[in-house]
């Protein structure tokens, strides 16, 4: 069964139909010059039979041989003789012009009258009367009266060539024959060209089917015709487009699931945080002693740093799921940035971080999302709270970057590629890259021994700012 299947298949396969055209271009001069020498054999007498019927005088070669015979039988014949000979010669030949010479040179007998023939022949004027008539019309046929080229007298037969039949010229057979072969040269080529032609429109329909995807950014399955090679490829293909169907669909299952989790979780947490926040509250009355409200605070900043985890973990959901809208308008975002700092400076006051604000007076109108803009901000000054606080400085100021002008957040840390005891899983600067994104700006990072730049600016191709 396997045999059978494997035979079928080489049968419809590319390459058994590609060696078959190989077989057919190697066998095909000797055998196109066999069948076109076998059609020359079959119609050459029906050729001839055609041609026998369109003329009674024959071809020009049967005419001129028989006034050969008759010269030859004439010979040695009296003038009578000849003269009775060329009057049945003309009942044969009608339309034909006779006449012969004598061995004095002498015109004789004329059927029928003919001006301007000699009526004493020279050897110089029988030289010319030849040259003349050679590939001429009449056809003219001089056969000598004797036995040998010495002889004299010879007689003369003229007939307009259009009542002679028309033999093939030299060369006719190898015409026929090379413009059959050309023929079936031809059709090889055709044949060849419709052979790839079809392999390459169903290549070019996979590539269609590989250019214009479906609606789900996937590839569209294509119609299997054959099982050939291609076809092969075909099925593959298809089977390739379901699986990453399969896939993407269970990839998006996943998302979904994983982005359900993460909000549950978030909202799940937050309850016994601020119930731990209440309880601490509670216990800053009740329990005396400097160590332990220093071990109060800092257990509250650490809670208070989880809550803003977990409000960055539930935002960042929202914004992958496409379920956080930002609404821009025109704002003055060093104002923004005024009043952000504003609210920061007792925190940093507490941290020891000096703050170093100094921005210009003039407007810097930016087309922004006031609440996206501040948690933009928001978040960087955390950062810097937490992982460049041993610099103990945070300074905020414009300055010309890529050829506009940006808004600079820079500190005096060890750098945010350095590890630090508060540094989690970056999901802060990810919100701030979605939201500067969201809102046509772009973030750009400068650090050294010397601390970290942050620049904040506009898209170059943006033209609203």
């Amino acid at each position: 069964m396997r045999n059978k299947r494997s035979g079928a298949g080489f049968r419809r396969s590319l390459m058994s139909r590609y060696l078959l055209i190989v077989l057919l271009a190697l066998l095909f001069i000797p055998v196109m010059f066999a069948l076109a020498s076998l059609a020359l054999v079959i119609s050459a007498p029906v050729t001839r039979s055609l041609d026998t019927n369109t003329s009674q005088y024959g071809s020009a070669a049967d005419l001129e041989s028989a006034w050969h015979q008759e010269a030859a039988m004439l010979a040695n014949q009296s003038a009578d003789q000849i003269n009775r000979r060329l009057k049945e010669l003309k009942g044969k030949y009608p339309d034909a012009s006779l006449f012969w010479v004598d061995v004095d040179g002498g015109t004789r007998l004329q059927l029928p009258q003919q001006a301007g023939l000699p009526l004493h022949w020279t050897a110089s004027s029988a030289i010319r009367f030849m040259k003349e008539s050679v590939n001429r019309d009449p056809f003219t046929v001089i056969a000598l009266l004797g036995k040998d080229d010495s002889a004299k007298a010879f007689m003369v037969l003229q007939i307009q060539r259009s009542l002679l039949r028309h033999t093939a010229p030299l060369g006719y057979s190898t015409t026929y024959l090379i413009g059959f072969m050309v023929l079936m040269f031809v059709l090889f080529i055709l044949l060849s060209w419709l052979f790839f032609r079809q392999i390459r429109v169903r290549l070019l329909g996979m590539q269609s089917a590989m250019a214009l995807p479906a609606d789900n950014s996937l590839p569209l399955p294509i119609v299997q015709h054959k099982e050939d090679e291609i076809g092969q490829l075909e099925g593959a293909f298809n089977e390739m487009v379901v699986q990453l169907r399969a896939s993407r669909q269970r990839e998006r299952e996943e998302e979904e699931l994983r982005k359900r989790l993460i909000s549950n979780l978030s909202h799940d947490l937050r309850t016994p945080l601020t119930i731990i926040s209440s309880q601490i509250y509670s216990l800053r009355r009740d329990v005396p002693g400097q160590s332990a409200q220093k071990a109060l605070s800092q257990i509250e900043g650490k809670i208070g740093d989880m809550g803003s985890q977990i409000e960055n973990l539930l935002s960042y959901t929202l914004m992958a799921s496409g379920r956080y809208t930002l609404q821009t308008e025109r704002q003055d975002v060093l104002r923004l940035v005024r009043e952000s700092a504003a609210a920061w400076y007792p925190h940093w006051e507490k941290e020891g971080i000096d703050a170093d604000v100094q921005l210009p007076e003039q407007p810097l109108i930016w087309n922004v999302d006031k609440e996206a803009f501040r948690r933009v901000l928001d978040n960087l000054f955390q950062n810097v709270a937490r992982h460049a606080g041993g610099g103990a400085y945070i300074g905020i100021y414009t300055e010309e970057h890529e050829g506009t002008l940006a808004l600079v957040i820079a500190d005096r840390g060890e750098g945010m590629d350095t590890d630090s005891p508060g540094k989690g899983a970056g999901i802060g600067l990810a919100i701030v890259d979605y939201l500067l994104r969201e809102m046509g700006l772009c973030r750009q990072t400068a650090g050294s021994m010397e601390g970290t730049r942050v620049y904040i600016y506009p898209r170059a191709m943006d033209s609203n700012f």
